[in-house]
Order: structure tokens, then sequence, then C-alpha cells
């Protein structure tokens, strides 16, 4: 049986398709960040299905080391990740610092007090919430959910938005996703690409223009990654999929359907603590190297040059 490794595919969801001797599909899913649809798993699927049938030849033959070709289209695209990260608003920034704080600060009763029933992993993004409205922010948690048009599968998906009061005196709507990352990883990638994952936030927290370009950047990675490996791009990996996560129409939440402790029936919440445990030690690790770094970090360097940008991420580990 051979095993076809698509990474979090779903928004958090870990999806691993099978495919036996005789050539039929099985597919294993292991649910991070939860509440999706068995309609949009089932139309997944078909269309991995599909994809293994009729545009996946070379998936046997990949290694895991960049081409020179590919190594060129890499750092021109650190080069965009690192703009990105550095064009950040005040309000961005102030949002962002609030979001690390909140989420440093939770525990394992917390997620439990939030949802007494089942478990679906999105008990952080509703306690985040309930936090952020008692700290004054216009918060909510929008489930999206889009139809499959053409080669593009449909889906849903679960995130928080924001809404604040600019300098302007104006209000801008900040989307913040807690898995970030999770969006882009995939089997089999190059070196390098292994790299500019990263080197993205764990966490994003900004405006839909920007997060964007961060969309952009990382589906043209992930086709240099595939091409090197002579695989195809996926439809689940299209930038027209990517951004149907946070752009299609959405339904707003401020507090959990769930929320009944009456009958004092509690579940071990063991996805949703896990989850909250990895962000917690990536938020850490994020502050200790600023520590590390703060000494050097001059106004000189924060204005690095592109190619000196390009040195830092791809230097031999």
């Amino acid at each position: 049986m051979g095993t076809w490794d698509c990474g979090n595919d779903r928004g958090g969801m870990d999806y691993r398709f099978c495919v036996a001797a005789g050539g039929d599909l099985w597919v294993s899913v292991g649910e991070i960040g939860g509440g999706f649809s068995h309609e949009s798993e089932h139309d997944l699927a078909l269309m991995v299905s599909d994809f293994l049938e009729n545009g996946s030849s070379g998936a046997e033959s990949w290694c895991s080391s960049d081409s020179d070709s590919g190594l060129s289209d890499f750092a021109h695209l650190a080069e965009k990740i690192q703009i990105c990260k550095l064009s950040v608003t005040q309000h961005e920034s102030d949002l962002l610092s609030v979001v690390h704080s909140l989420l440093r600060s939770m525990n394992e009763t917390n997620l439990q007090v939030m949802n007494s029933g089942p478990c679906y992993a999105n008990c952080i993004r509703f306690y985040l919430v309930k936090l952020m409205r008692l700290a004054g922010y216009d918060a909510g948690v929008c489930a999206s959910k889009w139809q499959g048009s053409g080669k593009v599968p449909g889906g849903d998906h679960e995130y928080i938005d924001v809404v604040v009061n600019t300098n302007s005196g104006s209000s801008e709507r900040l989307i913040i996703d807690i898995d970030f990352r999770s969006h882009f990883e995939i089997a089999r990638a190059v070196d390098s690409y292994d790299r500019i994952l990263n080197s993205l936030p764990v966490i994003y927290v900004g405006s839909l223009i920007r997060l964007k370009q961060f969309l952009g950047i990382m589906e043209e990675a992930t086709r240099s990654s595939l091409k090197q490996n002579s695989m195809p791009l996926p439809p689940w990996r299209s930038l027209a999929y990517l951004q149907a996560k946070w752009e299609s129409p959405y339904e707003r939440y401020t507090h959990s359907e769930g929320n009944n402790i009456s009958d004092g029936n509690f579940f071990d919440h063991k996805q949703c603590f896990g989850h909250l445990k990895r962000l917690q030690s990536c938020l850490q690790l994020g502050m200790e190297a600023e520590r590390m770094l703060k000494p050097r970090n001059s106004e000189s360097n924060r204005r690095m040059k592109p190619d000196r940008w390009r040195h830092s991420l791809f230097r031999p580990i």
C-alpha cells in the first residue's frame, strides 16, 4: 500500500490518502483545527482520488534537496516573505501583541469551561474571542463555506476577525488565524521550502490584503517545491482554494453554541489542549529568539537589504 501524505490541507485537518494495490482510495483524517463538514471531506476525497488517477504520475519520484534553479526561485520568495512580515501597521502590531499575550495565559480549564460537549478543537478560537471581547475588542469566530467550482474543491474554514478603529478614524477588519503555517505544510518538501515555511508567522494577525500576499507567495513556493519533485500542483493547493478560506461568505459567532456546562459532563479536550500547548511552545520560542536577536537589531538591521535577507534565510544550519 502506498501513502500520499497531503499534510494539513483543510485549515488544520491532516489528510493521509492511502492507495491499496487494487487502486482503492482510503482516506485517513486527523483533526487539528476541527469543525468541518462531512460533505466537505467527501468533496475533497473525490478531488484527491481524481488527482491521483489523472495527474500524479511523478508522485513516486521525489527528493528533499533543491536544484540550482530552485534555490534562485526560493531566494526571491524569501525576500517577499520578509517584506510582508515587516509591512505591518501599528494597529496590526498592537493586536498581535494582545493575541500572543492572551494565548499564553490560557490553560486547559479555560477550554473545558468554554464547551462541555464533544471537542472539535475550536474551543481555543471561541475562548480567545471571549477574552478579546472582555477587553473591549469587536471580535468573532467566522465560519466560512464555499461550493466547489471547476478544479477548486468546496470546503469550509474557521478563523477569527476583529474590527478595529484606525488612526485615521475609520474601521478595519483584521484576520486572526491561530494555525497559519498548517495551511502550507506539504509532504516531500525540498529543504528551501521548509525554511520558508518556518519563516512564516505561526499565528497570522493582520489585514486581508497582507494575508493574500502571503498566500500568493506560498502558492508559488509550493508549486516550485512540487515541480522539483516532478509533481503537479494539486487543486487543494491552488491560490483560488487558499483564498476561498478567508474570502468566502461566512457566519460570525461571538460565543460557542456548545457552552452548556449544567450537566457536569466534561470532555477531556485533548485536541484543543494539545494544540494550545504547541501554540504556546512556538510563542515562547519566538520570544526567546527575539530576546537573543534584540541587541543586534539596530535600525540598519531592520532595513536590511534583500540580498542579506536571502543570505540569512538560506544560510547553512
